[in-house]
C-alpha cells in the first residue's frame, strides 16, 4: 500500500512532524491552563502572598517549566520517554490551579467538591510519579540495567500513595471551597502511614541520583558532561525538597528549585554542547561554599558579638561588616581550589611542567596522556610526520593543533581538543601548552634521532648480509672452481709421473701440492658456509630450516626427538632477515636438544605485517633461564633488525620467540597459508 504524494506534500504528515504538533499542543494546552489560573487570580485580587500560600505561582512555573522542555524534548527526540513524561508532569501541575481558580468561579457545590478534588490529587502524580520515572530513564530513555526495572515498578505502584495524602488530608484548599471526594475522616490515625509517604518520596528521588552515579561512572568524558547537568540540578532541588518535607514552617518558595531539573535535562538531552558545565559547576560551587562558610561566620559573630556591639552600632551592621572583611580574601582562594578540581592545573604552568618531564622517561604515550589530565582536556594527540604517534581522550568536536619546533624546524604538531562550551583555548591553556611544548619538541626530536639512527643500522646489517652473499658467490663461483682444477691437474701429473718412472721426489712434492690444494678448498668452503648457510640458498628459509630439523631429530647420546616445522608460504625476505631467522631458530633447536628434557619440539613460522618465528617444547619447567652465549646472540641478532626476542620457560615447557618488522614491499606480496 502507499501513500499519496504530491511536491507541495504528503496526504499524511510524516510521524515525526505528528509527535511535534501533539507536544506542542499539549504545552499549549499547559500555558493556557496557567495563564487562566493565574488571570483569575489577579483579577479577584489575590495579593502576591496569597498566590504563593494557595501554590497558584509555585505550580505554575513548574508547570510552564516541565512542560515547554518536555515539548523541546519530544519534539528533537520523540522516542524519548522522557519529553512526554515531563509534558504530564507539565499537565499535573498545571491542572492543580486551574481546577483551584474554576472552584471558585462556579457556585455549584458538586462541581467545587469535583474540582477541588481534581486539584488536590493533579500535582502529587507529577512529583511522586512522572518526575522520578523521568530521572530513572535519564538520558537515553531506558534504564541503566534491567536490574533497576524494580526501582521503576516501585515508583509506579506505591504513586498511589502520595496522592492519597496530598488529597485525603482533610483541610480545605481554601475556606470558601468544601473539601474534596478523597477526603479520609481519620487522617490523623494514619500518620505512620504519610510519614511513610514521605520517605517513599525521599526514596524515588534518591533512587534516581544512584542511578545518575553510576551512568556518570560508566560513561566517557562527553556522556559525563552531558550527566553532570542533571546531577547538579538534582543535588540542589534535593536540598532545598528535603526541609519542605520533613520540617514544618519552611517556606513554599522552595519548591522553586525543582524547575532546574526539567531545565537542566532539556540542555543536556538536547544541548548538552552549548555551555560548559564545568564553568557553571565550577562559580555554583564556590558560592555555595563561601555562603556557607559566612553562614557560619555570620552565626559565630552574632553569638559572640551580640552583647558587645548591639547596644553601640547594631548588630547586624557590625556582623556585615567583619563578615566582609573575612570573606573577602576567602573567594579568591576559593575560586582557585574548585577552578583546580575542575580545570586541573592550567593556572600552575610549573606543576604542568614538573609533571610532563616526570613522565618523558615513559615515552611520548605518557607524555600526551599526562598533559590532557593536568589541564582536563576532552583530548590531546600528537602528530609526527602526518602520523598519530601518541593521544590520550576521546575525539573532540574542535581540534587546536599547536606546532612543536626545534631548532626552527616544526617536527611535530601537539593537537588538544576544546572543552565543551568553549570556541577555543583560553590564554592560561596556551601559557601553559607553550611552555610544554619545548620539552616535547624535544622529546620529539630525541625520538626522530633514535628512529633514524635504528633505520641506519638496520640499513648496514642489510648492506652487511648483502656483502657477504656476494662474497660467498664469488669465492664459490671463482675460487672454488679455480683451485678444484689445480687438485685435478696435480692428480693428472702424479698419474704421469708415475707411469714414467721419474723421480719420487717430484710425487712427493705433487702429493704436498694435491694435499695443500684440498686443504685450501675445505677453507674456501669453511668461509663460504660462515658468510651465509648455503641450505638459504638452495633450498629456502623454510626447506633449510626442516633440513636442520631433520639433522637435529637424534641427539647425541641416541635418543630421539621429535622436531616439527609448522610455516607459511613466506615472501622475497632480504638476506639479512633470512640468516637473522635462520640462526635464531637453529640455535634455539641446538639448546632444545642439548638441554632441554623434552619429546618434542616445535619450530613455527608466521609472516603477515611481521616475520614471527617461535620455537616451544614438551620438557619440564626448569624456572627462570639465564642467559648465556647463545642467548644473547639471539637478542643481539634480532635487535640488529628492528626486532623484539624473548625466551623463557612456561607451564608447558621451554618458549623461544622473535619478530621481525618487514619492509613495505615485502608487505605488498599476498601471502598464502600451505
Amino acid at each position: 500500500m502507499t501513500t499519496p504524494v504530491n511536491r507541495r506534500g504528503s496526504v499524511g504528515a510524516p510521524p515525526g512532524m505528528l509527535t511535534g504538533v501533539l507536544a506542542c499542543l499539549l504545552a499549549a494546552l499547559v500555558i493556557a491552563e496557567v495563564v487562566v489560573a493565574v488571570a483569575y487570580g489577579v483579577s479577584a485580587g489575590w495579593g502576591w502572598q496569597e498566590l504563593v500560600d494557595s501554590f497558584v505561582m509555585t505550580n505554575s512555573l513548574m508547570a510552564l517549566t516541565f512542560s515547554l522542555c518536555g515539548a523541546v524534548i519530544a519534539w528533537h527526540r520523540p522516542a524519548n520517554p522522557i519529553g512526554w513524561l515531563f509534558l504530564a508532569d507539565g499537565i499535573g501541575h498545571a491542572t492543580t490551579p486551574f481546577a483551584n481558580v474554576l472552584a471558585h468561579a462556579t457556585d455549584s457545590q458538586l462541581a467545587q467538591q469535583v474540582l477541588v478534588t481534581v486539584s488536590l490529587a493533579a500535582w502529587p502524580w507529577s512529583i511522586g510519579l512522572f518526575l522520578p520515572l523521568a530521572l530513572l530513564l535519564f538520558p537515553n530513555g531506558r534504564l541503566v540495567s534491567p536490574r533497576w526495572r524494580w526501582a521503576a515498578i516501585g515508583i509506579v505502584v506505591t504513586s498511589p500513595l502520595f496522592v492519597l495524602e496530598m488529597a485525603g488530608g482533610g483541610e480545605p484548599v481554601s475556606p470558601d471551597l468544601p473539601l474534596g471526594y478523597l477526603t479520609i475522616s481519620n487522617f490523623d490515625a494514619l500518620q505512620p502511614l504519610w510519614t511513610a509517604t514521605e520517605v517513599r518520596n525521599l526514596i524515588a528521588i534518591l533512587l534516581p541520583v544512584i542511578c545518575l552515579g553510576i551512568r556518570y561512572r560508566r560513561a566517557d568524558e562527553a556522556g559525563r558532561r552531558q550527566l553532570l547537568w542533571l546531577l547538579l540540578a538534582s543535588v540542589i532541588a534535593i536540598l532545598f525538597i528535603t526541609p519542605w518535607a520533613f520540617v514544618a514552617g519552611t517556606p513554599i518558595l522552595v519548591l522553586l528549585a525543582i524547575p532546574l531539573i526539567p531545565i537542566a535535562v532539556a540542555v543536556a538531552i538536547v544541548r548538552y554542547r552549548l555551555l560548559d558545565i564545568r564553568l557553571v559547576v565550577s562559580r555554583a560551587l564556590t558560592w555555595a561554599l563561601l555562603s556557607l562558610v559566612a553562614i557560619g561566620i555570620y552565626a559565630a559573630l552574632v553569638a559572640l558579638l551580640d552583647s558587645l556591639i548591639t547596644s553601640q552600632v547594631g548588630r547586624s551592621a557590625a556582623v556585615t561588616v567583619f563578615v566582609a572583611l573575612i570573606i573577602a580574601p576567602v573567594l579568591p582562594r576559593l575560586q582557585q581550589l574548585v577552578d583546580r578540581a575542575l580545570y586541573g592545573d592550567r593556572h600552575d604552568p610549573a606543576r604542568v611542567a614538573s609533571r610532563v618531564g616526570e613522565q618523558l622517561s615513559a615515552g611520548l604515550p605518557g607524555v600526551v596522556a599526562s598533559i590532557r589530565s593536568a589541564l582536563r582536556l576532552p583530548y590531546a594527540g600528537l602528530t609526527v610526520d602526518g602520523v598519530v604517534v601518541a593521544s590520550d581522550g576521546a575525539a573532540a568536536s574542535s581540534v587546536v593543533p599547536l606546532e612543536l619546533s626545534y631548532g626552527g624546524e616544526v617536527v611535530g604538531l601537539l593537537e588538544v581538543g576544546v572543552r565543551s562550551g568553549e570556541s577555543g583555548l583560553s590564554s592560561a591553556d596556551r601559557s601553559v601548552l607553550g611552555l610544554v611544548a619545548v620539552p616535547l619538541a624535544v622529546a620529539v626530536h630525541a625520538t626522530r634521532l633514535s628512529a633514524e639512527l635504528q633505520a641506519s643500522r638496520e640499513r648496514l646489517v642489510a648492506a652487511r648480509e648483502e656483502e657477504r652473499r656476494r662474497l660467498r658467490r664469488d669465492l664459490h663461483d671463482g675460487l672454488g672452481p679455480t683451485l678444484t682444477g689445480v687438485a685435478f691437474s696435480a692428480d693428472a701429473a702424479a698419474n704421469l709421473i708415475t707411469r714414467s718412472a721419474d723421480t719420487v721426489r717430484a710425487v712427493e712434492l705433487l702429493a704436498r701440492l694435491r694435499a695443500d690444494t684440498r686443504s685450501a678448498i675445505t677453507d674456501v668452503r669453511r668461509l663460504v658456509d660462515d658468510l651465509r648457510p648455503p641450505a638459504l640458498d638452495e633450498l629456502g628459509l623454510i626447506g633449510a630450516l626442516r633440513q636442520r630439523a631433520d639433522q637435529m631429530s637424534i641427539r647425541a647420546d641416541g635418543s630421539a626427538i621429535r622436531v616439527e616445522v609448522t610455516a607459511e608460504e613466506l615472501p622475497t625476505l632480504p638476506a639479512a632477515l633470512e640468516v637473522a631467522a635462520y640462526r635464531i631458530a637453529t640455535e634455539a633447536l641446538a639448546n632444545v636438544v642439548r638441554h632441554a628434557r623434552a619429546s618434542s619440539a616445535v619450530l613455527t613460522l608466521r609472516c603477515g605485517r611481521e616475520l614471527e618465528i617461535e620455537i616451544t617444547d614438551d620438557g619440564p619447567p626448569s624456572g627462570p633461564w639465564t642467559p648465556g652465549v647463545g642467548l644473547q646472540a639471539m637478542q643481539e641478532r634480532a635487535a640488529e633488525l628492528g626486532g623484539t626476542f624473548s625466551a623463557g620457560s612456561t607451564p608447558q615447557g621451554g618458549r623461544v620467540q622473535a619478530r621481525f618488522p618487514l619492509p613495505v614491499s615485502t608487505l605488498q606480496v599476498p601471502l598464502e597459508v600451505l
